[in-house]
């Protein structure tokens, strides 16, 4: 696979948005394909104004159809449209509010995702714990209709895809009756920081919250990170091994990813459509090249010392020619510390396919009920 030397041109923008969207691969997974492709069509321009403008729109018009639809009663038909606004919005403001135009996208993006998850079933409910000191970190929790407690996954997005975006996979634990709260990535979405070397501080509310609820089952807890949100998954693995069943480094960096050389030979990587610098560089609050080197250069878990200890069972999952994140940092992660599990699929960042996400699903059940089954079958 070959690497970008600068940003898209338009027309290169739209063929590589048409074939994401005939594969059904993020960021195109999401909306009604002939809209999409229609948006696509019409697209002016990649610049965050004519962007932002030709996504709203269409994300307004299923807003205002889902409306209309909840006022006459038919809630499912409405739910599936406001889903489909969020869709849309969501597009408006990827990869990153780096614009005004994008920022209040992603505003439109919350407000119909939250009518979205009013309807939805199983039921979706907001909460929020403070951050001392740093704001509060605001999470959705969704669990099976009936059969509690219920073993838990904890997971979050990348740079790009935060906990909105984990809808899909959300709905594929909860079929196999696992619960499931969805935040952001450190730095993304309503983060109340930014990434840096402690950024994990984050997450341990959270998982302080789902220890203690009554509604997921004592230690049957795991943990998953897409994309860049892997590494944190990694680092916390490390940090609390016995804290968790199972964690699952789905495309993130560990030491190489973090280095100048990777840095610059990513800068425009083929599997990412566009500002992947100026979409990380806000994840790091860095406001020049520099800034931004120097803030993915402490983020390095080899040179933190950690690798060699002790790790939470862990998967790790990516493309074999992945062109964001490099393949060598699974290496890494095979020679230091308790043995993994690997799965490599054809492809770019992430391998998506069609076998994907099942066989992340299938390796968190299994981790999550193992101990179960096992006291079970000892009985």
């Amino acid at each position: 696979m070959g690497e970008l030397q600068g940003p898209r041109s338009l027309e290169d923008a739209k063929k590589w948005m048409l074939d994401r969207l005939q594969r059904r691969v993020h960021p195109l997974g999401l909306t009604d394909v002939e809209c999409t492709r229609a948006v696509i069509n019409e697209l002016e321009g990649l610049d965050g104004e004519t962007w932002a403008r030709a996504w709203s729109k269409e994300g307004e018009r299923f807003f205002a159809l889902a409306t209309d639809l909840e006022a006459r009663g038919e809630t499912g038909k409405a739910r599936d449209n406001y889903y489909q606004a969020y869709g849309f919005f969501f597009l408006a403001r990827f990869p990153s509010p780096t614009h005004p135009d994008k920022l209040a996208a992603y505003q439109r993006e919350l407000d119909a995702y939250a009518a979205y998850g009013r309807l939805c079933t199983p039921s979706l409910t907001v909460h929020r714990l403070p951050l001392e000191g740093e704001g509060e970190v605001t999470f959705y929790f969704r669990q099976p209709a009936t059969g509690g407690p219920f073993p838990a996954v904890v997971m979050w997005g990348g740079v790009d895809a935060w906990k909105e975006e984990m809808t899909a996979l959300s709905e594929a634990f909860l079929a196999e009756g696992i619960a499931t709260i969805a935040l952001d990535n450190v730095g993304t979405g309503q983060s109340p920081i930014k990434a840096d070397r402690s950024g994990e501080r984050q997450f341990l509310p959270v998982l302080d919250w789902v220890e203690a609820n009554s509604d997921c089952r004592d230690g049957a807890l795991a943990i998953l990170g897409r994309s860049f949100g892997g590494h944190w998954a990694t680092k916390l693995a490390h940090q609390f091994p016995g804290r968790f069943r199972g964690a699952v480094n789905w495309g993130g960096g560990v030491h190489h990813m973090f280095q100048r050389d990777w840095i610059e030979k990513s800068r425009f990587p083929d599997t990412y459509l566009m500002d992947l610098v100026e979409t990380r560089s806000r994840m790091l609050g860095a406001t020049n090249d520099e800034e931004y080197a120097l803030g993915f250069e402490q983020l390095s878990l080899l040179d933190q010392g950690l690798l060699d200890g002790p790790c939470a069972p862990m998967l790790l999952v990516n493309g074999r020619n992945d062109t964001q994140c490099p393949p060598a940092d699974i290496d890494i992660l095979l020679d230091h510390g308790d043995p993994k599990a690997v799965r490599l699929f054809p492809g770019g960042h992430m391998g998506f396919g069609p076998h994907t996400v099942p066989t992340i699903v299938r390796w968190v059940k299994k981790q999550l009920l193992f101990w179960d089954q096992a006291e079970t079958d000892h009985v």
